[in-house]
């Protein structure tokens, strides 16, 4: 039964697992292999747009050149004919022949000296546009080229004296299909009508599995041109094919020494997992007796895990037992905290009557400035934490927020004034809100001094006061270091501080008095790239 459990379990999951792959392998290779040909699509139809736009670019700046004049003379020393045969030499395979025509369409000049005095013959034009002002004029392909035309202008009479028409040779367009026809891939060069332009040497009028169809987006006014590439559909997925057979061998293989191995392997197995089941049913009962280690190496494993996770329950029982004991201790702790007030006003009261000794020594008095400080520092603990912990509910009464910013800022001048720090406020008129007097001072009181602790000499801090037709707000700005981004977003958590000894609890509470008035507060950057606070409180109802 171990034997048929371990083969449907590792094998046929596997085996599934594996089928799904492949099926997915085979459907990502078609979408990359189609992807591919997308791109191969468009970079040759780009380069086949970039080729005629150069060609046709030829033509119109060659018909303005002061050597076309010399076919009103009927080029007689011959000066026009040898440019249009180094100028065909230069380009190599790309042009035919370059020929100046009259108007009756009889070759006055040309890159094929024996071309000259004849007529010729152009195909019906396939279509005509202007390039830059100049008339362009395409004809249907014949013989594998195609002529382009441009009319030759006279520099006097600024009438047209001729034409200049480029043979291009079309096997330009093929030779470049030809190229990025590789890997089974078959391209060819349609128009708007569906017809064959050009194609690969390989191309097959049979559609093959992979196919797709890119438009060329032309510089010219060669509209519905398309290049349609195909691909053998065995040739894309024969890796995975491959993959498949290579797998299905392994499967094979593996399946046949399974069931030679396996059978003694899970005799071994069975009867220690039989006493570790035991042992684990038995887990709740007194004196239960922990089976002996045994068996290979995995199940010794289980064995371990299992008895260890024994051990972990009863500990984590007792755990629980403390940490319910602790919970009551610590509200015990939290109601004694404000005892702890009592002490410090003794210890501060004490120290402020030895100051007044006259014999105290200069050290007696730095060791009671230090008692008075840290007796100081403790109270403002004491009373952050009891804030954090059971905030009071504002008592509301109608605020005028214009005189109490007002009285708060000149309570703070002299701090400020000592570290030589500028605060300044705008209100331009009164705002009334409800709010609760004291806590609203604790508020703005907190703002400001966390502002005046952290800026450094010479520094500024601006206070702002508006309204809109539902809130007043409130801005607290300054131009010291700011708060890195980082930390932006812990700036109302409780005991997080930038400040050194400081509690972190000031913005906490700042955030709960807030908020119990239905307002918000929110950090930016002021306008000095500092910190600003803003606060936002409803205003009074009528």
């Amino acid at each position: 039964m171990l034997l048929i459990a371990f083969l449907l379990a590792g094998l046929l999951p596997a085996l599934l697992v594996s089928v799904l792959s492949f099926y997915q392998a085979r459907t990502a290779l078609r979408t990359e292999i189609k992807h591919d040909l997308q791109t191969t699509g468009k970079a040759v139809g780009e380069h086949i747009d970039r080729v005629l736009f150069e060609r046709v670019q030829n033509v119109r700046s060659w018909s303005q050149l002061a050597i076309m004049q010399d076919m009103q003379i009927g080029d007689i020393d011959k000066r026009l004919s040898i440019f249009l045969a180094e100028t065909r030499k230069s380009y190599a395979a790309q042009y035919v022949s370059i020929d100046v025509v009259d108007l009756q369409s009889t070759i006055i000049s040309s890159s094929n000296p024996q071309r000259i005095s004849q007529p010729l013959f152009s195909p019906p034009v396939w279509f005509s546009f202007t390039d830059d002002g100049h008339p362009i004029t395409i004809y249907h392909l014949q013989n594998d080229q195609l002529m382009i035309s441009t009319p030759v202008f006279s520099n006097i009479t600024r009438q047209p004296i001729g034409h200049l028409i480029a043979t291009f040779s079309w096997s330009v367009i093929q030779d470049l299909l030809d190229h990025a026809a590789q890997h089974a891939t078959t391209l060819a060069l349609m128009d708007e009508n569906q017809r064959f332009l050009a194609q690969s040497k390989n191309w097959t009028q049979q559609r093959l599995g992979l196919h797709t169809h890119v438009p060329i987006q032309s510089t010219l006014p060669i509209h519905g041109w398309a290049i349609k590439l195909n691909k053998e559909h065995d040739v894309a997925v024969a890796p995975v094919h491959r993959l498949g057979l290579i797998f299905l061998t392994l499967l094979v293989t593996i399946l046949f020494f399974s069931l030679i191995l396996v059978r003694p392997i899970a005799k071994r197995i069975t009867q220690p997992l039989e006493d570790l089941i035991r042992f684990v049913k038995q887990l709740r009962q007194p004196n239960v007796v922990i089976p002996p280690l045994s068996g290979p190496a995995e199940v010794q494993a289980l064995h371990q895990t299992y008895t260890k996770m024994a051990a972990d329950l009863a500990e984590s029982e007792q755990q629980l037992t403390r940490a319910a004991k602790l919970a009551v201790v610590g509200e015990m702790a939290a109601a004694m905290s404000h005892e702890v007030r009592t002490p410090l006003g003794i210890m501060r009261s004490s120290a402020d009557v030895l100051l007044r000794e006259a014999q105290l020594s200069e050290d007696g008095r730095e060791v009671l400035g230090f008692i008075i400080s840290e007796t100081e520092r403790l109270n403002k603990l004491v009373s952050a934490l009891i804030d954090a912990a059971r905030p009071r509910l504002p008592n509301k009464i109608p605020l005028d927020l214009q005189a109490h910013l007002q009285h708060v800022v000149a309570m703070l001048q002299k701090p400020a004034q000592a570290k030589q720090i500028t605060l300044t406020l705008q209100a331009a008129q009164p705002v009334i809100i409800e709010a609760d007097q004291d806590q609203m001072t604790q508020v703005l009181v907190n703002l400001l001094m966390n502002a005046i602790q952290i800026l450094p000499e010479g520094g500024r801090i601006q206070l702002q006061l508006s309204a809109d037709a539902k809130c007043a707000h409130i801005a607290v700005a300054d131009d010291g270091p700011g708060v890195p981004p980082a930390q932006q977003g812990h700036l109302f958590e409780a005991f997080f501080t930038q400040r050194a000894g400081g509690v972190g609890l000031g913005l906490a509470v700042v955030k709960q008095i807030i908020e119990a008035h239905d307002g918000t507060i929110n950090y930016s950057t002021s306008p000095w790239q500092g910190a600003q606070f803003n606060l936002s409180l409803p205003l009074a109802t009528a």
